[in-house]
């Protein structure tokens, strides 16, 4: 058996979720083995175009080669299907809704098959008529097109996505569609279609009439005819209101997407997969693959310099992997089968940019970094093509060529598109350490949890070479980075590494969208990409950002505000308990409590109970709105001890879910225990009165409360828990963009690409 280059951790999330497991759920299969099962299936199709025994051996050893050496991986369907019973490697799925209750729930049908084998779906709802229009078959009313996403969303969250993870869907809906400020803020709510990214698809009618600030007109759907006006920029100001808000809706230029796709003849581009970065004609499917440019160096003396010719030969091994790909896969429904073999799409992208870029000493935010993006972008593009036209000449043209682009062209090549810039997450850790697709580096080093009790510190592959060539390496310093610290606050590290290596909030909104427009320009499909803010950035900034990714010809994009989200998520989501006789259902919206700033101040208050000296303390967030109460009895333990924090949990989590100040006093004043006692001349009846007492007074005294912003460079030591145990101490400074707790490895989630994603393990919800 050949010895492969997977790092402990990298083999840690294979055999989570990649590696065969029999009956009882044990793994009875080593990565050496996947590796060689994937290259045996996806190598089949050779011998069906005409190669021979030997020729064949030779492809499949090339396959499962560069695979072991890490320089390219395909989509995690492909990994885990490829050779197994199941056998669908796409990951790319649009699943078109026509305006009828029949075509809806064949729909949804077809999406719970797709999430079944592990692909993820994009919807384009701008078809259906909207909420309260006429429906003359029945003479009632329509529901409009967000009623019948929480639908989609309902089926999702029932179908485990292959055994491994919730399927994702993507939902988009036209920005001239009667329902557009409803759908805009449909997921206003935490936990509402959570299920869902959703995208408005912007025309470049809109754009101009935005830059002109004049109305333009909603049309319906079903007539097809105006039906109302809206302001152009308010409804612009409105999107990128809720995004600054939450990092929702993103926007998809949909009328850039059409203007590229390669065959107009089938039909208009009206939606993408879940990230954004693959739009595909109805009931197209498209597999995915990533070169590691981390792998495409070559030293040259001191330096590195870029290898050509690697990139090159693996550029064109892995387009003929991709093509293989759809002739190895198993689809999930007729209709995929025939749409996707008409037009052979595959998505060939990066990953490890941000790792390049060290290793060569160019920062990522510089003009040095974008002009190499294109010129990287195109050669592979280029080659791509070069090999998708000799692919043809042995194997035919997709069976749309005629009527597309590539003949007006007299462009005879294989695949419709070849190029897309896909997120990388859990493939980068498998390939890693290496950075996530196009993405500058979130953390440079950080702890990743290998087994109960071990953690494992990984470091930028980059960033660690460069540290013991400068001289400062060290384990303890990598350890300190690891916890949190920016190496840009640090005195031992030279400011020209602190200007290669800033990690993505150190990096400009503005480079982020420089970078993706640069592999835009070079890629066939598009390129999926978080644009990073801080929590400072306005509304302005969020505008701004959507009308330089327009300029500069990108296919949508997504802004994350640093904290934006107003829910962590702590807690794997408990099955639910059986509802007996005299359990009612409610449907109502759920509050959820606020995340804990990283500073908070506030009073304590001394109060004189029948059962000892009590100490109140009140704190209030940046606002000034009450936070919390922490509650502490002089001597206290055991049964008195445990009732006071349970009463400090509950008026804590009230207060942090919205309820409003009066409504916790009016439900804890009064309330009387057998020693009664007198401070300051008031009766107190007992703790729970107590607490009221000085909640009361805290509302009398907040206009007389000075509120202190909290200073944005303090650094603030935080423990992330998981059960009784800490599994990573950081500090919050440089943990930006951290939206929760890892359900399954109890790491750190952040935003990425519109899904939660843990560094550590692979875990990813979108």
């Amino acid at each position: 058996m050949e010895e492969l280059n997977f790092s402990s951790n990298a083999r840690v999330v294979l055999k989570k979720r990649y590696l065969q497991k029999n009956n009882q759920g044990n793994v009875v299969e080593t990565p050496e083995e996947m590796l060689k099962r994937v290259a045996k299936a996806i190598v089949a199709p050779e011998a069906k175009y005409g190669a021979t025994p030997e020729a064949v051996k030779r492809v499949e050893q090339a396959f499962f080669t560069m695979m072991k050496e890490l320089e390219f991986m395909p989509n995690s369907p492909t990994l885990m299907n490829a050779g197994r019973d199941l056998g669908q490697l796409a990951a790319c799925f649009v699943v078109p809704i026509e305006d009828s209750m029949e075509s809806i729930f064949d729909a949804i049908k077809s999406t719970a098959l797709i999430h079944k084998t592990g692909g993820g779906t994009g919807f384009s709802f701008s078809n259906l008529r909207s909420q309260h229009s006429l429906v003359k078959s029945t003479g009632g009313v329509a529901s409009g097109p967000i009623s019948f996403m929480k639908v989609f969303d309902s089926a999702t969250q029932a179908v485990k996505q292959g055994g491994t993870r919730r399927g994702a869907n993507m939902g988009i809906l036209r920005v001239d569609h009667p329902d557009i400020l409803a759908f805009i803020k449909c997921k206003e709510t935490e936990g509402e279609i959570s299920n869902f990214n959703i995208s408005v698809a912007l025309t470049n009618d809109f754009m101009d009439k935005v830059m002109k600030g004049e109305d333009y007109q909603l049309v319906d759907p079903a007539s097809k005819e105006g039906v109302a006006k809206l302001n152009a920029s308010k409804v612009f100001d409105e999107i990128a209101s809720y995004a600054h808000r939450n990092g929702e809706p993103g926007i998809v230029f949909m009328d850039k997407m059409d203007e590229a796709n390669p065959t107009p003849n089938l039909g208009k581009i009206e939606s993408t997969n879940p990230c954004g970065e693959q739009p595909l004609l109805p009931y197209e499917s498209c597999n995915l693959g990533s070169i590691n440019l981390s792998k495409m160096l070559k030293n040259a003396g001191e330096e590195f310099e870029i290898d050509w010719e690697k990139i090159k030969r693996i550029t064109c091994l892995a387009v003929r992997f991709l093509d293989n790909v759809i002739d190895t896969n198993r689809f999930p429904i007729p209709q995929i089968k025939e749409n996707t073999l008409r037009t052979r799409k595959i998505g060939l992208g990066v990953m490890g940019w941000a790792t390049m870029l060290g290793f060569l000493g160019i920062p990522y935010d510089c003009d040095k970094a974008v002009d190499l993006a294109k010129k990287v972008m195109s050669f592979i593009q280029s080659t791509a093509r070069d090999e998708s036209v000799i692919l043809a000449k042995a194997r035919g043209v997709f069976p749309s060529w005629e009527g597309s682009i590539w003949e007006e062209k007299e462009v005879k090549i294989r695949n419709a598109t070849l190029t897309t810039i896909a997120p990388t997450g859990t493939i980068s850790i498998i390939a890693g350490p290496t950075s996530s697709g196009i993405e500058p580096n979130f953390f440079l080093c950080y702890f990743r949890n290998v087994l109960d009790g071990e953690k494992l510190l990984e470091v930028d592959s980059a960033f660690e070479y460069v540290a013991k060539k400068e001289g400062f390496y060290s384990h303890d310093l990598m350890k300190k980075i690891g916890s949190g610290e920016s190496i840009q606050n640090m005195e031992q590290i030279p400011d020209k590494i602190k200007r290669i290596f800033k990690t993505a909030m150190e990096i400009s909104s503005l480079w982020h969208i420089k970078m993706q427009g640069a592999f835009q320009e070079y890629t066939d499909n598009a390129v999926s990409k978080t644009i990073n803010l801080p929590h400072s950035a306005s509304l302005e900034d969020v505008k701004e950002a959507y009308l330089l990714a327009y300029k500069l010809n990108c296919k949508g994009i997504t802004v994350y505000r640093d904290g934006s989200r107003n829910v962590q998520v702590l807690t794997v989501d408990k099955k639910k308990q059986k509802e007996t006789k005299e359990t009612k259902s409610y449907s109502m919206a759920i509050p959820y409590p606020k995340p804990r700033p990283e500073v908070i101040l506030g009073t304590t208050t001394k109060v004189t109970t029948g059962c000892g000296n009590l100490y109140i303390t009140v704190n209030q967030d940046e606002k000034g709105n009450f936070f919390e109460v922490f509650t502490q009895m002089g001597k206290a333990g055991g049964c008195a001890a445990s009732q006071l924090e349970a009463v400090g949990r509950l008026v804590s989590l009230a207060l942090r879910g919205g309820i409003d100040i009066k409504v916790v006093v009016e439900q804890l004043k009064g309330i009387r225990c057998p020693s009664p006692s007198w401070d300051k001349g008031k009766k107190i009846f007992s703790c729970a009165d107590a607490i009221a007492r000085v909640l009361e007074k805290r509302g009398l005294d907040q206009k007389d409360i000075t509120i202190l912003k909290s200073v944005a460079s303090a650094t603030v030591a935080v423990k992330v828990e998981r059960k009784d145990k800490v599994v990573v101490d950081v500090k919050k400074n440089n943990f930006n963009s951290v939206v929760g707790v890892c359900v399954e490895c109890g790491f750190v989630l952040r935003h990425q690409e519109g899904c939660l994603v843990c560094d550590a393990c692979g875990y990813s919800k979108c």
